[in-house]
């Protein structure tokens, strides 16, 4: 487990853009269970890629896409624990992944980001793909 107080400005690189933190298994199966419309559900961490590519792309593919998720979640690895497991649950069959991304829609998982699509890319490509998934499902 991360300490708070290293976790805290990486929770608020999201939550300052509109994400709502789930915190415990029941507040993951709540959301997700009964999802109508399309959830952005970002699955964060405190390493590196997280941090240079996959929090700014995101940031980046909400301000310029036309096309936006109706609600924007968010787990952080390595810290809520129960929350990122519940969470995982619902992003199956795909292994274990953080940083991750995953779009739902009415409930249903449409499109999944690995940690291995989000390494090695810059902010940009990622925001660039994601812009084109909302598109697609939202």
């Amino acid at each position: 487990m991360y300490p708070e107080q290293l976790v805290a400005p990486m929770r608020q690189d999201l939550t300052s853009v509109g994400f709502k933190e789930l915190k415990s298994a029941e507040e993951v199966d709540q959301t997700l269970k009964s999802q109508k419309g399309t959830n952005l559900l970002v699955i964060n961490s405190v390493c590196g890629c997280a941090a240079g590519a996959a929090r700014p792309g995101i940031k980046w593919a909400l301000q310029n896409a036309s096309k936006k998720p109706h609600e924007l979640t968010t787990v952080f690895a390595g810290v809520d624990k129960e929350a990122v497991a519940k969470a995982r649950e619902y992003t199956l069959p795909y292994p274990p992944s953080s940083p991750a991304i995953a779009l739902f829609k009415d409930g249903e998982l449409v499109h999944f980001v690995e940690r291995h699509h989000i390494e090695g890319r810059n902010a940009q490509m990622i925001g660039q793909h994601l812009v084109e998934v909302f598109e697609e499902f939202c």
